[in-house]
């Protein structure tokens, strides 16, 4: 029963963005909207486990929250003649899920009036980073909205009040409110497309090392994000930094095999079993990694993926090509002021200089950090101090100072809320202490 809810669960996280999607694209509201996918999302989660998955899940999330949308909509009296008009272009059948054992092609509730394949959530991604927002707005309201993290997620991963976060979604909301959903044109597109590619990398971050909780990794976050990530990359086959972002993701995600023990227990990347590793998403990842280099100038994500492709090239963590690592972080921080790069470069002149040379440079990090965070998720002071003190204690620990080591991984272990995280930062802490 508890494998049957998990998959439930894995299932409507997965469709959530895209019935969000249908029901903007036909209605326009995202508030109630959004209300009213919750509900059909807890509804599910109710009926679900003793009717059965419906043969076509999304028709029936996208049928009872049309429902639900609807029921708003009448309740208001000003938005009656709105939606007398979309009932009357709307087939009759187009809210009707499929017949027990019709499968999803008996069925246009999937798709709203299109056909079912179709997938509004690409559209829903570009309408969150609209250029009305701020960046924070707009990294809220992809995590809210397409990346289906709660208020209360994205609150803790930005080290926010929960109210503060929520009036934060909501100010984004109207901001956005009457906004056509549909692709935006070409130039339109490319202005919005940084913002879009840093929420899928926050979003895939989010993902691969969960900020907060139980669990050191959120697999449906992860392949969401490698998934609308390869939607962008067919609808700009030759930017070079769409390429580079699949490239990296792939590269990292093609090591999570390998990253936990079989109680959940972290496993860093130099005692990975790299025999684990998911060699079919290295080898695509490398490839990516190469073209995304011959389309254009380097940029961040280019960068990155290059390094990850030299970490998942070697057999071995003592096969790592570490100078040329520490050559390419010093390209990547000429290019940006992303402290994550700084802590990454740190950590390659530790491997290329010896340990003492990268706590020089954790240090001069440490002194200069202010309110920049140090973790590719979400940029706060909190997390930036784990992850220096984190760094900071392993290279302490390979220098010989055992007890500064001590202390810094238990400065580390307080710091985050990742509870895997912590407990490996314990665990190092306690070894020294034996």
């Amino acid at each position: 029963m508890g494998r049957a809810t998990d998959d439930i669960e894995d299932l409507l996280r997965r469709h959530a963005p895209q019935v969000l999607g249908a029901l903007v694209r036909r209605y326009g509201h995202f508030d109630p909207a959004e209300d009213s996918v919750q509900e059909a999302l807890i509804a599910a989660a109710e009926q679900w486990p003793g009717d059965g998955i419906p043969d076509n899940p999304r028709g029936w999330l996208i049928r009872v929250a049309s429902r639900r949308l609807t029921d708003r909509l009448r309740s208001d009296e000003a938005r009656r003649r709105r939606e007398e008009t979309a009932a009357a272009l709307t087939p009759a059948d187009a809210f009707v899920a499929p017949p027990p054992g019709e499968g999803p092609a008996g069925s246009g509730a999937s798709g709203l009036g299109r056909a079912p394949s179709e997938d509004d959530t690409l559209t829903l991604l570009f309408l969150c980073c609209h250029p009305a927002l701020s960046p924070a707005a707009q990294i809220a309201l992809t995590l809210r909205a397409v990346g289906g993290l709660t208020t209360a997620e994205i609150a803790r991963a930005h080290l926010v009040p929960e109210a503060t976060m929520a009036q934060r979604i909501s100010r984004a909301k109207r901001a956005v409110r009457g906004t056509q959903f549909r692709q935006p044109d070409a130039r339109d597109r490319d202005q919005r497309l940084a913002a879009v590619l840093q929420v899928l990398y926050l979003i895939f971050n989010e993902g691969y090392t969960a900020t907060a909780g139980p669990d050191l990794h959120r697999t449906d976050l992860a392949r969401e994000a490698i998934r609308l990530t390869r939607a962008v990359r067919r609808l700009l086959p030759h930017e070079g930094r769409v390429t580079g972002l699949l490239a990296l993701m792939v590269l990292t995600e093609a090591r999570t095999p390998a990253r936990t023990g079989l109680d959940g227990e972290l496993i860093p990347l130099d005692e990975q079993d790299r025999s684990l590793w998911d060699r079919t998403a290295v080898a695509e990842g490398i490839a990516l990694a190469e073209e995304a280099l011959a389309q254009g100038p380097a940029g961040d994500y280019q960068l990155q993926a290059a390094i990850a492709a030299l970490h998942d090239e070697a057999e071995r963590a003592e096969d790592t090509d570490w100078p040329q690592i520490l050559a390419l972080y010093d390209l990547l921080v000429r290019r940006s002021p992303d402290p994550a790069a700084a802590l990454g470069r740190a950590v390659a002149v530790a491997m290329v200089q010896g340990p003492r040379a990268g706590l020089a440079e954790v240090e001069a990090l440490a002194e200069t950090a202010g309110t920049a965070g140090a973790s590719g998720t979400s940029g706060t002071a909190g997390q930036r101090n784990h992850r220096l003190d984190a760094v900071r204690a392993h290279l302490l620990e390979r220098a010989g100072d055992m007890t500064a080591a001590r202390t810094a991984y238990r400065a580390a272990a307080d710091a985050t809320l990742s509870e895997p995280e912590a407990r490996y930062l314990r665990r190092r802490a306690d070894r020294l202490d034996g």
